[in-house]
């Protein structure tokens, strides 16, 4: 049965350090399911979510917020990849098509680490997408973030047509003594579509997009990024692709261009464990709910 009217699914989260381990509370609302957490390494929670409608068409809207308290460690992660349905043309009504749209807000408090790991997103063709994710941390506080997204179902000899993606990311520093919102991160806009996904100074018609954002608890010295960034750029080695990395202020940016979602992920799982190692942090595992083949943490 086709739905009528559109989602406006809702998830609000709370992270606790509790002991050696960091609980959650909060909750959600449909299409959005929690999955039982893991204990995961260095006393992390490990929390899976789950969509349940199987997608997302015109007019869908998530809503996700987490705050992470003190001292507390999460990792925030999706059962399956997300799909992005056609909307352009699908309506008499409204034939440019509508937009569905995710949003995010994450607050960080003192000495708190969070990892926002989803699987990847499709966008079908003529689906049109956008997100805004918003981030506001401590000076000490730690945020991974990776995104991938595959424009069309290219193993159906798909592109993305007249469908659009739209991200817009936003990573602010908190006052040290007061809490309270100062220097900006990054601040990152694109959108993905038309011209942009064709042209030799866009994807240059390569269907994959990753990027991998670390906002780094602790300044890092010029010689521990240059370090840094020498080691993620020797972890390219076998993948296919073009991949870049520079330094933010306190932290680094990654970018993927290619074919291949699984060369993305491999190399952001790689700079994901070079990140704990350079905080003396127990070596990650990929969560138990990716459904892969593949093992993207061995070398």
């Amino acid at each position: 049965m086709q739905r009528l009217e559109p989602w406006h699914g809702h998830c609000q989260l709370t992270f606790q350090r509790s002991g050696d381990h960091t609980r959650h509370q909060g909750g959600c609302s449909a299409p959005f399911k929690m999955l039982r957490a893991e204990k995961g390494e260095n006393g992390r929670c490990e929390l899976p979510l789950l969509h349940t409608a199987g997608g997302l068409v015109g007019g869908d809207q998530l809503s996700i917020e987490l705050t992470l308290e003190p001292n507390s460690r999460g990792l925030v992660t999706s059962v399956a990849a997300q799909k992005i349905y056609g909307s352009v043309g699908r309506s008499q009504l409204e034939p440019r098509g509508r937009w569905a749209c995710q949003h995010v807000r994450c607050h960080l408090d003192k000495q708190s680490d969070l990892e926002w790991l989803p699987q990847e997103l499709v966008v079908f063709a003529d689906g049109l997408y956008e997100q805004h994710f918003m981030v506001q941390l401590h000076a000490d506080a730690s945020f991974l973030g990776t995104e991938i997204v595959r424009l069309g179902r290219t193993a159906s000899g798909e592109s993305l047509q007249q469908g659009q993606w739209r991200s817009n990311l936003s990573i602010q520093r908190c006052n040290r003594n007061n809490g309270r919102p100062e220097d900006w991160e990054l601040v990152d806009r694109i959108e993905l579509g038309g011209d942009a996904v064709n042209d030799l100074h866009g994807l240059n018609s390569k269907p994959v997009f990753g990027s991998l954002v670390w906002a780094a608890p602790m300044n890092l010295e010029e010689s521990r990024i240059s370090n840094l960034l020498s080691d993620v750029r020797s972890d390219r080695e076998g993948l296919s692709g073009t991949m870049s990395c520079s330094a933010l202020h306190q932290g680094l940016v990654a970018r993927y261009v290619g074919t291949s979602s699984r060369d993305a992920r491999f190399w952001f799982s790689r700079i994901w464990a070079r990140t704990r190692a350079l905080r003396k942090l127990q070596a990650p595992r990929i969560p138990r709910v990716w459904p892969l083949q593949e093992a993207p943490l061995q070398r």
